[in-house]
């Protein structure tokens, strides 16, 4: 492909003009390679998330409050993760930028910084996790669920170091392509979470049952499996050119550029997080049958949002290669790409919850008062996927070019400024209760993927220098050529 031809000084245009059959050939090429990474990367999502699915199963075998209960833990921890969780996030942009551009120092210390930021916000978090049970009257929940759920956050204490230490280690693997580590990590963590689970729940092996407790330490129990598995393939892959930036990244200045990056992101995280959270605060004022059968909807809505936010971690890696290569029309169509092939995932899904809900809702409890409820919700659920999807791997892109402010704009006035008042307002005022909630959901979630897409639109219309000008902490050469780092296909640490 031949570029268009520019004076000295110019900047390369993002669009460059190249044959019909060039152009659909390297579209094709990008979805292989976006499928290549994004499979594996689904895989450990949908891993990661049947942590709380399998939870919730047995837990919905034990009775309706210890499952209402599991999920009010479960829903109350990750609110409060989201925040480290988005921090840690910015590694996406900076190590797949660094990558790009072939720069393996600058990588190695976005990945020193990256561990250190983990230790520092493990404390707060734990402190928060295991306190903040005893509130959770305060919050309207019904009186008996509140001390078995504040068991269960207590026990995920231990696990949350282990928790943040694995997500430094995947993000950082996943902006340089190597996913298949973090996949082996997460099967073997699930086989010891269904073991785990089964035995401390029920008892067996001369251990008591222990319902919910049992829940949360099989749940912290597999997080440090999962941590210690990935470490260990972590360390022959990267090697140590890491260590030797441990110790000035201890030094909070060193942490400017992932708190500079991460902090939207945290944000836009949170607000997500906290919108489900305080929906599912609303459901388990309503009652317990409500919760539990918000919850069974909302674990097959997450089960399928998997999908979408697998690709947009490999939006996030794509495009954030193609930026740090300088490669500007490679950025777009990894843009292209991920959002058709998102959108598409999430219409299938749609049609599944459509068609079989109580089929569906089965799959986690037989009490009939609950089925009924997941049953009438898990439609309404249909109608926000593509949304979801859409504006899920719509922030993965623009994170990809560290565009992370707009997108926690967008979260808020989606989720906050739409979709939670019109949920509430649909909820009790008009009186249709849960699915009032469901519908509100869906409107803030429309109204973000718009704002996203239209986002996404104007910034890959500018020239990719442009872009880097504006992020300049993030590549220490903003003057090479394009194609000038690491090619597309290569990994200079490692072997896939």
């Amino acid at each position: 492909m031949e570029l268009d031809r520019t004076e000295p000084g110019d900047v390369p245009p993002l669009i460059v003009a190249a044959p019909e059959g060039e152009t659909h050939g390297a579209g094709r090429r990008e979805l292989k390679a976006v499928l290549r990474l994004a499979t594996p990367v689904v895989l450990v999502q949908i891993g990661q998330l049947l942590f709380g699915v399998v939870d919730t199963m047995m837990l919905g075998r034990v009775s309706k409050e210890a499952l209402a209960a599991g999920a009010l833990g479960h829903a109350i921890s990750f609110g409060i993760l989201a925040v480290p969780m988005g921090l840690l996030m910015a590694l996406d942009p900076l190590v797949a930028q660094a990558h790009g551009a072939g720069d393996r120092d600058r990588a190695a210390r976005h990945v020193a910084r990256g561990l250190v930021a983990a230790l520092y916000l493990s404390l707060p978090a734990c402190l928060l996790i295991g306190g903040v049970g005893p509130y959770l009257g305060l919050l309207r929940q019904q009186p008996e669920l509140v001390p078995l759920a504040s068991q269960y956050l207590l026990a995920l204490v231990p696990g949350v170091p282990a928790f943040l230490l694995f997500l430094t280690l995947r993000q950082t693997l996943q902006a340089m392509s190597i996913v298949r580590p973090a996949m082996i990590a997460v099967v073997v963590a699930n086989t010891i979470n269904v073991f785990a689970n089964y035995l401390l729940i029920f008892g067996g092996l001369g251990l008591p049952p222990l319902g919910v407790l049992g829940s949360a330490l099989a749940t912290s129990l597999s997080r440090w499996t999962m941590f210690l598995v990935l470490a260990l393939a972590t360390g022959s892959l990267l090697g140590g050119a890491w260590r030797r930036h441990l110790r000035g990244s201890w030094r909070l200045a060193a942490q400017r550029d992932l708190l500079r990056i991460g902090l939207p992101i945290s944000v836009h995280q949170s607000l997500e997080f906290w919108l489900f959270t305080t929906v599912g605060l609303l459901m388990g004022a309503l009652g317990a049958a409500e919760f539990a059968g918000h919850q069974i909807a909302l674990n097959l809505a997450a089960l399928s949002f998997m999908v979408p936010l697998g690709i947009a971690g490999a939006a996030a890696t794509r495009v954030g290669n193609a930026v740090g290569r300088l490669d500007a029309s490679a950025a777009k169509r990894a843009a292209t790409v991920c959002l058709l092939l998102g959108g598409a995932v999430m219409v299938v899904s749609a049609a599944a919850f459509y068609l079989l809900p109580r089929q569906l809702a089965r799959l986690f409890t037989p009490d009939t008062e609950v089925l009924a409820m997941a049953a009438m919700l898990i439609p309404v659920a249909a109608a926000f996927q593509i949304a979801d999807g859409t504006q899920v791997v719509g922030a993965g892109i623009l994170r990809g070019v560290a565009d992370t402010r707009f997108a926690a704009i967008c979260a808020l006035v989606g989720f906050w400024g739409i979709g939670l008042p019109t949920g509430i307002l649909l909820a009790f005022p008009f009186r249709l209760g849960p699915a009032g909630l469901w519908w509100g959901l869906t409107a803030g979630l429309a109204v973000t993927a718009a704002l996203l897409v239209l986002r996404i639109r104007r910034r890959l219309q500018r020239p990719v220098a442009e872009l880097l000008a504006e992020k300049a902490p993030l590549v220490d050469n903003p003057s090479l050529a394009p194609h000038g780092g690491a090619p597309e296909e290569e990994t200079p640490w490692a072997t896939r």
